[in-house]
């Protein structure tokens, strides 16, 4: 197959990892930039390219761009805003669209985290994750998944921890992995996502929910304002 990923270099690797040499990827752009930045330069590849592609990867909100192209099965990066909301009302597309956790780090998992807009549509989503190779899990279609919603909470309670000087960013994230056998602890996860990541999760769900467990920890948005990683 053809995979088609617009503004998803920055999981490059991870995407080729996940569903494996035996598809052709064409990644615009081709550099850590947005398709925004170069947007005439993008539209030039895409001219090329869109005619041969299967299946689209969208880390932005591009629909436009390949709206009109016949067949074609779009997957949209989920962690941050529901199908419901970006597909809504008059924006309901004419091509099977589907929700995927596209966060660093959660993209290479036995399962593809997704979600549906339309339950018609099931069984395309099936027969794709079928000839992408890969097994998948349907979940609800709502703001930060599953997966995202829950690592970005865990990560907010621990800049929360470590802003109170509990303890340090050492001992929680060995204590994570020891204790709950996580395979990363929350700041080691927060700098493999990206600090800046985590927080549009966690504002999306604040904005969705008003729940308290979302609401941003004052260190984590000190260090997005700043740039910084946590230092491990």
């Amino acid at each position: 197959m053809h995979l088609l990923v617009l503004d998803g270099h920055h999981v490059a690797a991870e995407l080729r990892q996940k569903f494996g040499p035996q598809h052709q990827y064409t990644f615009v752009p081709d550099a850590d930039t947005r398709l925004v930045d170069d947007a005439e330069a993008a539209m030039q590849v895409l001219d090329d390219v869109l005619p041969t592609v299967d299946v689209v990867f969208d880390f932005g909100n591009y629909g436009p761009l390949y709206e009109e192209k016949e067949g074609v099965v779009v997957f949209v990066e989920g962690a941050t805003e529901s199908l419901a909301s970006r597909f809504g009302g008059r924006n309901r597309p004419v091509y099977p669209v589907f929700g995927f956790c596209g966060l660093p780090t959660l993209i290479n998992r036995p399962l593809l985290e997704t979600s549906l807009l339309h339950a018609a549509d099931a069984d395309k989503l099936a027969e794709t994750c079928a000839a992408l190779g890969t097994d998948f899990r349907v979940v609800e279609d709502r703001v930060g998944l599953i997966t995202p919603r829950v690592v970005c909470m865990i990560i907010n309670e621990a800049c929360y921890t470590l802003q109170e000087g509990t303890a340090s960013v050492r001992d929680i994230d060995l204590g994570m992995k020891l204790g709950t056998n996580y395979p990363k602890g929350p700041f080691e996860w927060a700098n493999a996502i990206g600090v800046a990541r985590v927080y549009e999760v966690l504002e999306a769900m604040w904005q969705d929910t008003h729940d308290e467990r979302y609401k941003i920890c004052p260190l984590l948005k000190r260090m997005v304002q700043q740039e910084e990683s946590f230092a491990l």
